[in-house]
This record gives structure tokens, sequence and C-alpha cells, in this order.
């Protein structure tokens, strides 16, 4: 392959604009997945929701795909927009995820509690970016994240929409994987924005 870097691929999807999102079906069989050579596929499970069964089927079709072909699945605890993001859900989403056969689980940060989540999840937990907040204040949800127990963070548009989307991504992998703060991490980002804006100054000319 020409791409080296791991892909986890999204493989349940549904309606997009309709009135209930959470109608998800299985999108992308697994052997479509290995023919595009990913690392996982992700699916989402909602819990308590209107199609809670439909979707923890979804999963466990995929894991046992998965097992066969020793592809992982990400379990995705997808919350309904009638529901609370309260670490009390987080805790039974992620760990039925788990207990279902999911390699790994994402889901939500939740301030002042969320190591009581990662450590009744039997398997590692990383985070969803969620909205869109200040770069200063997604560093440290990363950072805290990671202080209480998750393994990485998954970041949508905390990452694109970014001023700098590339130098947002590396002063996020620095607070995850080699520790840094998140003071340190903004500053860091700010340089390689600058750099960024002054290098295309400079093509621009």
């Amino acid at each position: 392959p020409a791409v080296r870097n791991s892909v986890v691929m999204r493989a349940s999807g549904g309606p997009s604009i309709l009135k209930e999102l959470s109608n998800e079906q299985i999108a992308v069989d697994m052997e479509d997945a290995l023919r595009m050579n990913v690392s996982a596929v992700a699916v989402q499970v909602f819990i308590g929701g209107e199609f809670e069964s439909q979707s923890v089927t979804n999963m466990t079709k995929l894991i046992d795909a998965g097992n066969r072909y020793g592809i992982p699945v990400l379990g995705v605890t997808a919350v309904g927009k009638d529901m609370v993001r309260d670490a009390k859900y987080m805790r039974l989403a992620t760990r039925i995820c788990a207990e279902l056969g999911a390699a790994f689980v994402k889901t939500y940060y939740v301030e002042g509690e969320f190591e009581t989540v990662t450590a009744s999840c039997p398997v590692p937990v990383v985070i969803a970016g969620g909205k869109k907040l200040p770069e200063i204040d997604a560093l440290k949800m990363a950072r805290n994240a990671i202080d209480q127990g998750a393994s990485g963070v998954d970041m949508g548009r905390n990452i694109f929409q970014s001023e700098s989307p590339v130098s947002m991504i590396s002063a996020v992998r620095k607070v995850v994987h080699e520790n840094m703060s998140p003071k340190h991490a903004y500053e860091l980002y700010l340089d390689l924005m600058n750099n960024e804006k002054s290098q295309n100054k400079q093509g621009g000319k």
C-alpha cells in the first residue's frame, strides 16, 4: 500500500437529514474493509436509544466477521438526542461495547468523572472531540482524558475546523504521546501556525 498510516474506517451509516439519525445499518462489509487495507473498523452503538438493538446487532456482526479476519472493531458510544452525556451513561455504554467484543471504545469526555468511565471499561478507551472548542481548551481536554485513563483521542472538528489543522494535530500528538502540557502544546500550535502562514506568504510572492 502507498499509505503507511493506520486507518480506522467507519463501517456503519444511516440517514443524513431525516428525523432519526440513529437508524443505522452496516454500510461496509468486513471483506470490503479488508480490500481497502484498513487496520480496524468503527460502528456506532446507541445504548438506550430507539435503535439500540439494531445498532448492537450491527456491532456484533462486524465483531464476528472481524474475528475471522483479525480486524478489530471500535465501538462508538453515540448518544441519542434525548439522552444526557453523563458518567453513568458512558460507563454503561462503554462496558456493553467491550463485553460484546469491541477491541476498543470511543466515548465522550465527562468532566470530573471520566476516570470512573475508563476504570469500568475492560478495553482501551479513546475520547471523541465533540463540538469545536478553542484550541487551548481542546488540548486541556485531551490532557485531562489521558491523565484519567484514556488511551488516545479521536478528534474531528477540533482538528479540521482549527485555523491550522496540521499545527493542531501536531500539538494534540505532543499532548497524547509525549506528555506535553496543554500550555506548551498551545504555544507549539501557535508557532507552527505562524510558520505555516509565513511560508504561505513567501510562496505567494
